[in-house]
């Protein structure tokens, strides 16, 4: 059932962006590893479940559950429902079991979309705090263009949208990484998106980029 939606998915992008992949040789040969990418659109996980090659078993916030479109397609992708604003232990031990069993975790670190400017936000822990207690790999994703899907629709445009791909990293440290260190690790994280993406959406990293 999921290569099928998935091929679905993939056709259906099509109709309505013209999408660029760049960097596509830096996924790993195999899991387990940490996706993680800015977020701008309700497109963008669909959209990296057609770029990534292995299944990606994404984070994704438990008030889209009842929706009546993503809430299946997410379920059948196998998401892991996480509530907003607190500290979702069941989420968190999810995650890390999925990393465990050696497949691919997807997490967009600043937590919800970017709005108005489409840029990038402060990134939050939870990435960090997963990827040391594992020791996990992290691929890091800059996504541009799927804000603009729902403007170009209407008139029957395709929007142009870009994929680029990082290479593979892991975190100086890894274990109970807690406080100071942790945020520090996160802000490693979110750089190697920002450098990724054009000065317009690097948001508040756009001072920290090298």
């Amino acid at each position: 059932m999921y290569q099928g939606f998935r091929a679905l998915i993939r056709l259906l992008l099509h109709l309505v962006m013209r999408l660029e992949v760049v960097g596509a040789e830096n996924f790993p040969e195999s899991g387990p590893y940490i996706l993680t990418t800015n977020h701008l659109s309700t497109f963008d996980t669909p959209l990296l479940f057609t770029v990534c090659p292995h299944r990606i078993r994404a984070l994704a916030a438990s008030k889209h559950r009842p929706h009546p479109f993503y809430g299946p397609l997410l379920s059948i992708m196998g998401s892991i429902w996480v509530r907003r604003g607190e500290i979702d232990r069941e989420a968190l031990r999810g995650a890390m079991a999925v990393l465990k069993e050696g497949q691919v975790l997807g997490m967009a670190p600043e937590g919800t979309r970017a709005r108005g400017t489409y840029a990038l936000q402060e990134g939050k822990d939870g990435p960090a705090y997963i990827a040391t207690r594992t020791d996990s790999l992290i691929v890091p994703v800059a996504i541009t263009g799927t804000e603009q899907v729902k403007e170009c629709f209407p008139h029957l445009k395709r929007a142009t949208v870009r994929v680029v791909v990082g290479k593979p990293f892991r975190l100086p440290e890894s274990g109970r990484v807690r406080g100071p260190k942790l945020t520090e690790f996160t802000e490693i994280i979110m750089l190697h998106i920002a450098e990724m993406l054009p000065e317009a959406y690097r948001g508040v990293y756009a001072d920290r980029v090298s």
